[in-house]
């Protein structure tokens, strides 16, 4: 007999989490910027921005996290993967946080910040758990940035219910960059096994062994980038350390090119999101340095088009693996990719004075984009995460 669905969806946490993930970031920024025109029905004391910024950090990345550790964590450690009703219950905190964001509610800051707070505790405290049982330190560098990604969290929730609106923007924009570290940590766990795979579909050798030395320097660099800044270091300094954070990325990107072989859809992506990582985080340094753009527009390609890269490349091929199907991508995946591309191009260039500012409702049209990247993905994916193999 064919499984329930809601059983089938907490069978593993991807099978849950990253429909919720693809669904978030589809909907959400096109619903703030074609339904309530950057506005939100609730907002009053906190800026529609502020939300804006929490609901893509905590929601949309929130939820590919959730479905990234809870599945990949098992797999690292040989244990038993979450199942059933603690799946349940992280998607019900949550969802639970998610209300408020979906309105802007003010006065509902407090039960979302106490339940991000909760499911992000609870998933520090599975990583540390299984770390003690195994004996095992490959988890420790996702916790101490899960750690972060906590604190920062924390800091801003508290920030928003004091009304303190600068303070929340910073703490948000940590927090974002936080993700860049995870990502920068995904990527260094991903790109090797994946580069493999496709230099040899036999799985027989290892062609592609990347300089141990490098491997983690992008998430060091972040790291270093991040202390700096919450140390209060001068702009000059903290630009400096960020145009090295984005060379790091420029150089997990360069990984990449490991002949025709490069051209690869899931090569292409897991490239593409370092790239945009990198020429972000590079935009971020310069513009401390005295460039003549604002920090919003290379934010944008850093958390927008790294992260959102990042979060479909991981969609895709951790999709596919844990279904049974192996690599090989379907032409509304591939078109996701350069859907997603092309929407964070047109937010973030024409701002930062890099291309002319198109005629029509430029936001409106990425968000458009957007939308339609991750509910291709979505609709690409749904038939084999529905269904057990």
């Amino acid at each position: 007999m064919k499984p329930p669905l809601h059983r089938v969806l907490s069978d593993e946490g991807f099978r849950l989490f990253f429909p919720l993930a693809a669904l978030h970031a589809a909907l959400w920024p096109l619903l703030w910027v074609a339904l309530w025109s950057f506005d939100l029905p609730f907002a009053r004391r906190i800026p529609p921005g502020i939300w804006h910024a929490n609901e893509m950090i905590f929601g949309a990345w929130g939820a590919a996290l959730l479905g990234f550790l809870t599945t990949a964590a098992p797999e690292w450690t040989d244990t038993p993967r979450l199942r059933g009703r603690p799946l349940w219950w992280l998607a019900a905190l949550w969802g639970l946080a998610r209300i408020a964001g979906l309105m802007g509610a003010d006065a509902l800051i407090l039960p979302a910040m106490l339940a991000d707070l909760a499911w992000l505790v609870l998933l520090l405290a599975y990583f540390l758990k299984v770390s003690l049982e195994q004996r095992t330190t490959r988890l420790l560098s996702f916790a101490g940035w899960l750690f972060a990604l906590t604190l920062a969290g924390l800091m801003a929730r508290m920030a928003m219910l004091a009304g303190q609106v600068e303070a929340a923007a910073e703490w948000l924009r940590i927090a974002g960059l936080v993700f860049l570290g995870l990502l920068a940590l995904a990527l260094a766990r991903i790109t090797v096994p994946v580069t493999n795979i496709v230099l040899d579909p036999s799985e027989r050798t290892s062609p592609f062994r990347p300089h141990p030395g490098r491997l983690n320097l992008s998430a060091g660099l972040v790291a270093l980038a991040l202390i700096g800044q919450v140390a209060g270091l001068s702009p000059a300094v903290a630009g400096f350390l960020w145009i090295a954070a984005g060379a790091a990325f420029m150089d997990r990107m360069a990984e990449g090119f490991v002949g025709p072989e490069a051209f690869r859809a899931e090569i292409m992506v897991l490239m593409a999101a370092a790239g945009f990582a990198g020429v972000g985080l590079l935009g971020l340094g310069a513009a401390a340095l005295g460039a003549p753009w604002a920090e919003a527009g290379p934010l944008h390609l850093a958390l927008m088009g790294g992260l959102g890269l990042g979060v479909l490349a991981v969609l895709a091929i951790a999709g596919r693996f844990h279904t049974g199907q192996g690599l090989g991508l379907n032409w509304q995946t591939r078109a996701a990719f350069v859907l997603a591309a092309a929407a964070v191009l047109l937010r973030a260039l024409p701002e930062m004075g890099l291309m002319p500012w198109p005629p029509g409702p430029l936001h409106l049209v990425a968000a458009v984009l957007w939308a339609a990247a991750f509910l291709l993905w979505l609709a690409d994916y749904w038939p084999a995460i529905s269904r057990l193999p």
